[in-house]
């Protein structure tokens, strides 16, 4: 789990009920309307015809450079770089000019994430899709060079602090060379490759690399879809990504349907697979609306009508307390400081800052 961007709202005093402040997607009237009742391969397909029209134009590989600065500046106005967490990179000052670089946290660049060999002249857009190019650290933007992604214990190499790493793939299916982001920044990743399969899918099946199958659907080999999936669930939608993916459409005209609505990727690839997929109603976000969080000494209280996951992290972004659960829910955090609640379902986030 991750806590990569703090929802400022008024502190929670003792025994104060509040109502939750809910992270909406600002999502056009009736841009995936066309995706109701669909499943599985034709459930993609209404989503390939979604994103790929309605304007959608990419800013070019030179304007990713402009494009970063509302797309992924972290709240303190800094590049907001997923591949290294001890880097502070300014806008344009650190941007890669050619030179440089041999040490992490010295430059910026862009990076594919898909990497770029692997679809060459198959998809010119790809080479500038702001859901595929993020700014990362130079150097080990570098040594990941065009591995595919993966899980290893880093023996080849490891960014300052272990915070991403090379080596020998230690997940089921794949024995070769992997690189393999933070677990912060993994469901980020997924989300990517999910909407790579989707808004390319008419030229994915002559994409190369060794995680893609050949295919427009499912589009990766079965090992790449098992940790995809891992990396889906177990690194849920933040803030971060639902900012970003608003952004992200001011400067291209499309979205990430995997942020919108995570649970698209289960309908798509995962457990539910055959079961036609529907639009949450209105009342989906009535509920959400009707939780009540207080405090009371150093715990924290929740109320909740529909079930959810509860997750509290402290300042630094620490996972404290988590909890699954309908009613009311008790939270221990044990001492009094300030912490960071996030209470989900499989559509909606609230997020809240709290002082106990």
């Amino acid at each position: 789990m991750k806590i990569k961007y703090f929802v400022c709202q008024s502190i929670i005093s003792l025994f104060f009920t509040l109502s939750a402040y809910t992270l909406w997607a600002q999502i056009p009237n009736g841009y995936y309307d066309a995706i109701e009742g669909k499943k599985d391969k034709d459930l993609k397909t209404a989503l390939y015809q979604i994103i790929s029209n309605n304007g959608f134009k990419v800013v070019g590989y030179s304007g990713l450079w402009d494009a970063y600065k509302d797309t992924d500046a972290r709240p303190d106005g800094k590049v907001w770089d997923m591949y290294s967490n001890t880097s502070n990179f300014t806008f344009v000052t650190d941007q890669d000019k050619g030179s440089g670089g041999t040490i992490e946290g010295d430059k910026y660049n862009r990076e594919h994430s898909f990497p770029q060999s692997w679809f060459e002249k198959a998809s010119g857009d790809m080479k500038s899709d702001l859901f595929n190019v993020y700014p990362t650290d130079k150097l080990v933007n570098n040594k990941r060079s065009n591995y595919p992604y993966g899980e290893t214990n880093g023996e080849i190499y490891k960014s300052d602090n272990g915070f991403s790493k090379l080596g020998t793939c230690t997940f089921p299916g794949y024995s070769g060379t992997v690189f393999e982001p933070n677990d912060q920044y993994k469901g980020d990743f997924a989300r990517s490759y999910f909407y790579i399969a989707t808004c390319y899918e008419d030229v994915f099946p002559r994409f190369g690399g060794e995680m893609t199958a050949g295919n427009s659907y499912p589009g990766y080999k079965d090992w790449v879809i098992d940790l995809l999936l891992k990396w889906h669930r177990n690194d849920n939608v933040d803030s971060k990504e639902i900012d970003r993916n608003e952004a992200v459409q001011k400067k291209q005209h499309n979205r990430n349907p995997f942020i919108d609505y995570p649970e698209l990727v289960e309908y798509i690839w995962g457990n539910k697979k055959g079961i036609a997929f529907n639009l949450p109603t209105s009342t989906d976000k009535t509920d959400m609306n009707t939780i009540h969080i207080a405090t009371k000494e150093e715990s924290i209280i929740i109320t909740t009508s529909v079930p959810v996951h509860v997750f509290l992290y402290n300042t630094y972004g620490t996972l404290i307390q988590s909890q699954n659960g309908q009613g009311e829910i008790h939270i221990p955090a044990n001492r009094s400081g300030i912490y960071i609640l996030k209470i989900q379902n499989d559509k909606h986030i609230i997020t809240r800052k709290i002082k106990l």
